[in-house]
Parts: C-alpha cells; sequence; structure tokens
C-alpha cells in the first residue's frame, strides 16, 4: 500500500546523500518533495501541514547544525514525526476487571468487519482467551452464516439465534450474548454489528442502541484503508454520533494510496490498534506505529519478522538443525532443509517476509516477482528421494536423480540445480557458523599449526655464521603482531576473552534459540 510513498521519499532523500552541510534552500526543496508525495497518498490537508511545519522547523534547528550527517538527521526526524501522526506507541487492548470483557466492532458495510471478528477471536484465542463471537449483523444477507463459517475456520465459537437476512432483533442479540458468555465462561465477547453503505441516522441509532446495551469495554472502528479521505470523514461521523475507542485498519495489502492510516489517528485523536493486511485469518496483529514508520521509509520491520518467526519455527528442532550445520559432518541433510523451509513459508508469503527485512526496499519488483510455486517443486524433489537420499545428497549419481526427477514431474536439471544449490548453502552457512566466536563447534587449528612450526626446524639457517658453526648474530628484534595496537594477549588471555563475551540483549535473542520471550 505504501510502495508509492515510500518511493517518493527515498528519492527525496537520495538528494541529500554526500552533503556535509545542508542549507535552508536545501531542507525547503526536501520539505517540497515531503509534502508532495504525502499529498499524492492522499493524506488529510491538515495533517500535511503540520507534519511539514514540524519537519521544517526540526531541520533548521540546531540538532541539524550539530549533527555529523545532516542527512540522517533529516531522515530521523521524517521517522520521528511519521511515528508521531500515526498515534505514538501502540496502545494494547483493555480487559474488563470482571469477565467477559465486550469488544463492539463498528463501521461501514464493506469494511470487512465480519472477517475480521474472526482474526481477532483467533487471534485473541491465541493469546490464552476463551472468545465469542456474535452476530449481531441482521440486516446484510448471509451475514450471520458468514460469521459463522469464519468462526469455525478461526475455532471460535458462535452466538447465532437469529437467521438474519432481516429477521430479529440485533439489540436483543447483544443484550443475551452477554448472559451467554457469563453462563458458558467465555471471557470475551465479540460483537459484529450491521454497516451502511453510508453514515445514516439509522446505523447510528442501532449503533448507539446495541452500545448501550452491552457497555462496550472496547468500541473499535473497522475502516477500510483503501477509500483514502472518506475514511477520515466516516471514522469522524462515527466518533460524533457513536464513539470508539480504538480503530482497525482491514485491507492494508491493497494497492491504493495508504492516507487514511496516516490522517485517521491524528484526526479523530483515537489509536490505530489493529491491523488486517492479507486474506488469511493469521493476517492479522497489533498496529505499531514505530514499525510502520520504518516500513514507509523502507527500514524493514525486524520486529515483526522476529515476532513471526518465534511463533513460527520450534525451537527445539531449529536448535538441532543449527547444531548439524556447525558440526560440518554432513549431517545438516534435505530432511532438515525441508523442514526448516517449510516453516519460513507458514510466516507468510516470501515477497511479504523479504519485504520486512532492512535495505529490501531497493528491491521490490524482485520480491514482487518471486514464484511461490518454486517451493512447490522443491518440495516435490526432496519429498521423491528416499530417506538415505535426502540424509546424504552426496549419494545422489546419475540415474537416481532421473528416477527423482520422473517421481517429482521435473526435469533432471531441475534436481542437479536443487542439490548444487543446497550443498553450496550448507557451505556458506558453515562458514559463517565457523567465523563467529563462541559459536559452538568452532575448534582452533592448533595442531596443525605446531606441525608447521615443527616443519619449519629443518630448515637451514639464513646466517652464514650459524651455518659455519660460529657464533651467531644477535636476532634484531622483532614487532610483536599487531604491535602497533598494543601488546598481544596471551592464548589464555583470549580463550577467557572469548568465554566471558556475552552479547547484549537484542543480539542474543536472535543466537539463542530457547529464548522466545518478548524483549
Amino acid at each position: 500500500m505504501f510502495d508509492t510513498l515510500s518511493d517518493r521519499l527515498s528519492a527525496a532523500f537520495r538528494n541529500l546523500r554526500g552533503k556535509t552541510r545542508l542549507t535552508d534552500a536545501d531542507i525547503d526543496a526536501t520539505a517540497r518533495e515531503i509534502r508532495l508525495a504525502l499529498l499524492e497518498a492522499d493524506v488529510n490537508l491538515n495533517v500535511v501541514k503540520e507534519f511539514i511545519g514540524n519537519v521544517r522547523e526540526r531541520a533548521k534547528g540546531a540538532e541539524i547544525h550539530a549533527a555529523l550527517n545532516p542527512a540522517q538527521q533529516i531522515v530521523k526526524i521524517v521517522d520521528e514525526e511519521l511515528v508521531s501522526i500515526l498515534g505514538g506507541e501502540a496502545r494494547p487492548l483493555r480487559f474488563a476487571k470482571r469477565p467477559p470483557t465486550v469488544i463492539m466492532l463498528a463501521g461501514l458495510q464493506g469494511s470487512g468487519k465480519t472477517t475480521l471478528a474472526g482474526k481477532l477471536g483467533k487471534w485473541l484465542k491465541d493469546q490464552g482467551h476463551s472468545p465469542l463471537l456474535v452476530a449481531a449483523d441482521l440486516q446484510r444477507p448471509n451475514a450471520v452464516t458468514q460469521l459463522q463459517v469464519v468462526g469455525d475456520r478461526a475455532g471460535v465459537h458462535v452466538y447465532a439465534p437469529e437467521p438474519g437476512n432481516g429477521v430479529g432483533d440485533p439489540v436483543a442479540v447483544a443484550r443475551n450474548s452477554i448472559l451467554q458468555a457469563m453462563s458458558k465462561l467465555y471471557d470475551v465477547v465479540i460483537v459484529d454489528t450491521a454497516g451502511r453503505l453510508g453514515v445514516d441516522a439509522e446505523l447510528m441509532r442501532q449503533a448507539a442502541d446495541i452500545r448501550d446495551a452491552v457497555s462496550p469495554t472496547e468500541i473499535l472502528f473497522v475502516v477500510d484503508a483503501m477509500i483514502g479521505q472518506d475514511a477520515v470523514n466516516t471514522a469522524q461521523a462515527f466518533a460524533d454520533g457513536v464513539g470508539f475507542d480504538g480503530v482497525v485498519l482491514s485491507k492494508l495489502d491493497g494497492d491504493a494510496r495508504g492516507g487514511a492510516a496516516l490522517s485517521i489517528a491524528r484526526v479523530t485523536g483515537k489509536p490505530i490498534m489493529f491491523a488486517s493486511n492479507g486474506e488469511g485469518l493469521g493476517d492479522f496483529d497489533a498496529f505499531h506505529p514505530d514499525r510502520m514508520a520504518s516500513r514507509i521509509l523502507g527500514m524493514g520491520d525486524i520486529l515483526t519478522l522476529i515476532e513471526q518467526a518465534e511463533k513460527t519455527f520450534d525451537a527445539e528442532q531449529s536448535a538441532k538443525a543449527a547444531q548439524k550445520l556447525i558440526a560440518g559432518k554432513g549431517e545438516f541433510g534435505l530432511d532438515d532443509f525441508l523442514q526448516q523451509m517449510q516453516a519460513v513459508r507458514r510466516m507468510g508469503p516470501l515477497s511479504k517476509i523479504l519485504g520486512m527485512m532492512p535495505g529490501m526496499g531497493q528491491m521490490k519488483d524482485q520480491i514482487n516477482n518471486i514464484d511461490e510455486r518454486e517451493i512447490d517443486r522443491i518440495e516435490a524433489i526432496i519429498y521423491s528421494m528416499t530417506p538415505a537420499e535426502r540424509t546424504n545428497p552426496k549419494i545422489l549419481d546419475g540415474s537416481r536423480r532421473a528416477r527423482i526427477a520422473a517421481g517429482s514431474g521435473t526435469k533432471v536439471s531441475d534436481v542437479n540445480s536443487l542439490v548444487n544449490r543446497f550443498f553450496e548453502a550448507r557451505k556458506m552457512m558453515q562458514s559463517l557458523a565457523g567465523g563467529m566466536p563462541g559459536m559452538p563447534g568452532v575448534r582452533r587449528p592448533a595442531a596443525k599449526q605446531q606441525a608447521k612450526k615443527k616443519k619449519g626446524n629443518h630448515k637451514v639457517s639464513g646466517n652464514p655464521a650459524k651455518r659455519s658453526g660460529g657464533p651467531a648474530a644477535a636476532p634484531e628484534p622483532t614487532a610483536a603482531p599487531a604491535s602497533a595496537f598494543g601488546q598481544m594477549p596471551s592464548e589464555a588471555d583470549l580463550a577467557k576473552a572469548v568465554g566471558d563475551f556475552q552479547l547484549p540483549p537484542e543480539l542474543q535473542q536472535l543466537f539463542n534459540p530457547k529464548n522466545t520471550g518478548p524483549r
């Protein structure tokens, strides 16, 4: 959604590279480019004026002139201002002190409330809660049936006493759902309400009646992020007529300009709490303004990537695979490779995963052209091998590869390519692991070094006096290795320093698969 905005901002910052000093003209030109980029993204005009004013004021202040790299300082200012207009800090969901917690979903028809109710229910279930979905949208055709299907897919129970399609009282359904939740010990109730094609008196009256009947802990306004400025106007109308506590952005994976996401929090004064960015029930998570700003500026979203990896990867299985890889005895086979590849695939489409990595903003075209079916072909090739062939791919001769190609419906060249790439990747990962201090499985080649020293003792001396048996000249003092940086420590001191070395907590989380807690 933010690709166009990201490209325009990157182009604006590119003009600042290499400059050690920024003039007022440079700042004004950059601010003009950012203003045009935001307006093209359909950001609210008042928000754009405030944003540009803050950036220009801070850029012309002392913090830029005192900076070692003014261009990077401009990027930092824009990043902080983006975080500010997106809401500042992530606001977690409030829970009632006495269950059940009641969450009411409101919004226009077509904004994705019913599907989002299932996503929110699954998200809460994964958090350890017991949610109940309530079918209070009795107006839209088949809305009740849709919620039942979504709830069944999400593994969440649905309370639907009325058939819908214009039959039943939504206020009574919402009121009775609270009694149902208390009797069946559900701790969260999610009420899916009806919408309209536009804001009207009937919509506001029904939403207000349901609000008064269930006294919700949270009222979440669901807005389609693809409808631009109209989303802001609708949100303002709901805030004035019914009121809400937070915003949920749906359809963030669309190709619209995304101005609603950058405007709605500042215009309404309500935080964006959740975001839905795909068709799957798992394509839903809490909204973090700082991470979204980082994505817009092309700096990736490594924290979300780590969180998704922690949810998807089996820590014990990954640790075993890492030990096999570091051992360097060929124990890491195609079975291990397949397991890791399938775990990555469970995180979502490869294009989405790679898009979260820093520096990938310049490779958008290549990422978008990734063929997901290539993974299917790789799986078919590996599954066509025998267990012995997966464990030790070195036994794959010509006849075996021809059999595998026929069994997987591919060509022999595809099998050759996969095997060659596997060997190259395994060799590269082993070399990387071997070069990291403190990694298990890394051994010092002390024996080889001593063997070389012993061989050196048989060499003929280059000193004529020594060769003739006379007194040898006093050897000239030789500089110790790295003497320009001080005295070289002993082997014992080096071993102790490596053993005492501790990574920072942020990096230790990446290298310690057992540490899966939040940081």
